[in-house]
């Protein structure tokens, strides 16, 4: 793609169609909603294969999906919104809101951690799916936001305190629980649950009207699928509690409890626990880019520029940066990727992913359901450099 002009939409649609269409043939995917937006009008939409395969229901253009880690950038604004009311500190020290909670380093002394860590990732904190099933946070019974039903934030909170930090706050970056935390930051200050906050603060003012830490229209909810294992096996329909190997063989891999999501007495997980649509989470990306948000100008720029300086991101590795929302790409030759300098993004585990272009004024939004295939396998790749056309 001419990186001054828009994509020549035939193409663009030709291009996007094969890479969907090879993803169902080859049972990568059951199903998907692409949407891709030049200065915030959509170019590209389409919803493809099932939503339920089983029943054979189609997907739709208006489908929910559980979002996992998409939820991420938006209790992250709900933060900074709270920032710039007074209302919260982006480097005060946590214990000066949750005074319970008191993780400590490896030596057991006392750790500093402050909101900018959460947003940041550089708490010391981790996920569970990082480690071998005898880990500490396996053997600790922390939840990864995904599974446990029924369990309190209280009980994570406590969890996740008797574990040693990996590292000094600010020392170092790993992806990790440090957003749930957060949220129930969030919860504490305001005096009311998070999800009230979110929908206060969030998406309410921004008119993202399927988007809650519920299902508002259970028949549109899509089903989650599994990768199928060995490689090039159909997906499976995940149960009440499944595993998807994720990395590598040796590690515990990731574990999900579909239904935790109609459980009310589950902890409203602010790194995984909402559902929303393709449209929804277009709007509230869109807000940010052109600093139209729920939050300032300025807060916008900061969710979405580097906050990490020069710490290795390892999920994503060499040439990309952290923000307060999303990866942050600071050099595209280093990554090796097409997209320009500058370029935020991130996804979620039950499927998903999404990156913001601001040199090209792209969003692109790909909601699947099957796990991991459409987070960290070749389907988001493709989408991707079909948008650019390499």
């Amino acid at each position: 793609m001419d990186r001054h002009a828009p994509p020549v939409l035939g193409t663009l649609n030709a291009r996007l169609d094969a890479v969907i269409d090879r993803a169902l043939a080859e049972s990568r995917l059951v199903g998907t909603v692409v949407v891709v937006a030049r200065d915030g009008e959509p170019v590209y939409r389409r919803a493809a294969g099932l939503a339920d395969r089983e029943h054979g229901l189609p997907m739709r253009e208006d489908a929910l999906f559980r979002l996992a880690s998409l939820t991420k950038p938006i209790v992250s604004a709900a933060a900074l919104a709270l920032v710039e009311r007074g209302r919260l500190s982006l480097h005060a020290p946590l214990a000066e809101v949750l005074p319970e909670f008191v993780p400590r380093l490896p030596n057991g002394a006392p750790a500093t951690v402050s909101v900018h860590h959460l947003l940041t990732h550089t708490a010391g904190f981790s996920y569970g799916f990082f480690e071998a099933a005898d880990g500490p946070y396996h053997l600790a019974g922390i939840s990864d936001g995904l599974d446990m039903p029924g369990r309190s934030m209280a009980e994570q909170l406590q969890r996740i305190a008797s574990v040693p930090l990996l590292f000094e706050p600010g020392a170092g970056w790993r992806y990790s629980v440090g957003t749930d935390v957060l949220g129930a930051v969030i919860a504490r200050v305001t005096g009311q649950t998070l999800p009230d906050t979110i929908a206060t603060l969030v998406t309410g003012p921004l008119a993202m009207a399927d988007t809650a830490f519920g299902v508002r229209d259970r028949q549109r909810l899509a089903t989650p699928y599994a990768d199928g294992v060995p490689a090039g096996s159909p997906p499976v329909r995940m149960e009440a509690r499944t595993v998807v190997p994720f990395i590598e063989p040796a590690l515990a891999g990731i574990s999900f409890a579909p239904d935790r999501v109609f459980d009310p007495a589950s902890f409203p997980s602010g790194g995984g626990g909402m559902v929303g649509g393709a449209d929804d989470f277009l709007r509230f990306l869109e807000s940010i880019r052109t600093d139209r948000s729920v939050i300032s100008p300025a807060m916008s720029q900061a969710l979405r520029n580097n906050q990490t300086g020069d710490l290795l991101i390892d999920t994503r590795g060499p040439g990309w940066g952290f923000g307060y929302g999303g990866s942050v790409l600071l050099d595209p030759a280093a990554a090796a990727t097409p997209q320009s300098a500058g370029t935020w993004q991130w996804g979620g585990a039950y499927g998903h992913g999404w990156f913001v272009d601001p040199v090209e004024k792209l969003t692109v939004i790909a909601l699947t359901n099957t796990a991991v295939e459409g987070l960290t396998g070749r389907f988001g790749i493709d989408v991707r450099d079909a948008v650019y056309g390499v």
